[in-house]
């Protein structure tokens, strides 16, 4: 980091599954002071936490899509992180739970998924600005944030979109400070939002032929992404300051074998 300054505190947001999981587990075992938020997984975070016994992990609970919530997130941690992972969102199945209709529902892709990480963004930087040092790593996807995959629903490629186009604007903005910004675009991969959007409604057979159409012939691994993310926490990732990557096993540069175009 500039002036020397060595990264050691974590906020990861949407942290109690999935990436967000693997991501808490793969820094908190490189000793970083994490802190994680979850929303409705707190079972799931208590159970994190107590299966790393001995790290410095604190689960704090947290609604993306409430402004109030971001308030006190902010009051909550203990001092401004030196590293913010941008992994909370929702998804095409998983919105069903947070509203009932389907424009309410698309609201909801929008506010939670770009809105509200653009409103904690904008409590967070100052501070990292005033420090002279800072990452910032959001999690897109390869829909929205890489390619476009007709059929699929409109807001949540456009909230995706919106979180690559936050991470380009920053880091133009901040490109002659300290912070550091990177964008993490996954495809495929075996979390439970893509559980409950896709392969739930799928035979093992069906399963096996989505597999296999994908690149490589398998889904993205959350320890994948979780690797790449702490790649970025340190200072040797600072030529890529700005990049979106692409991190779908190629899927970004052939959606076709998902879509059938």
């Amino acid at each position: 980091m500039a002036g020397g300054h060595v990264p050691r505190s974590v906020l990861v947001t949407g942290g109690s599954s999935g990436i967000g999981r693997a991501v808490v587990q793969r820094v908190a075992a490189e000793d970083f002071d994490v802190c994680f938020t979850y929303r409705s997984g707190e079972a799931r975070a208590r159970e994190l936490v107590e299966a790393l016994p001995g790290r410095r992990l604190r689960a704090l609970p947290f609604d993306q899509g409430d402004h109030e919530s971001v308030e006190q997130l902010v009051r909550s941690l203990p001092a401004p992180p030196d590293v913010v992972i941008f992994n909370a969102a929702l998804g095409s199945a998983t919105v069903t739970g947070y509203a009932s209709s389907a424009a309410a529902q698309d609201e909801a892709l929008l506010r939670v998924n770009a809105t509200g990480v653009l409103w904690l963004a904008q409590r967070l930087v100052p501070a990292m600005r005033e420090r002279g040092s800072g990452t910032l790593v959001f999690v897109s996807s390869v829909l929205g944030g890489v390619t476009t995959f007709p059929g699929f629903r409109l807001a949540d490629g456009m909230s995706k979109a919106a979180v690559a186009f936050l991470a380009w604007q920053l880091a133009a903005e901040l490109s002659h400070t300290g912070v550091d910004v990177y964008a993490i675009c996954p495809g495929a991969t075996e979390t439970p939002m893509l559980e409950a959007s896709t392969l739930s409604a799928m035979t093992p057979e069906q399963r096996r032929a989505f597999e296999q159409r994908l690149p490589k012939g398998r889904l993205v691994r959350p320890e994948e992404i979780a690797e790449l993310a702490l790649f970025l926490c340190r200072p040797e990732a600072r030529v890529l300051h700005g990049a979106v990557l692409d991190a779908s096993l190629g899927l970004g540069v052939h959606p076709g074998l998902v879509t059938g175009g």
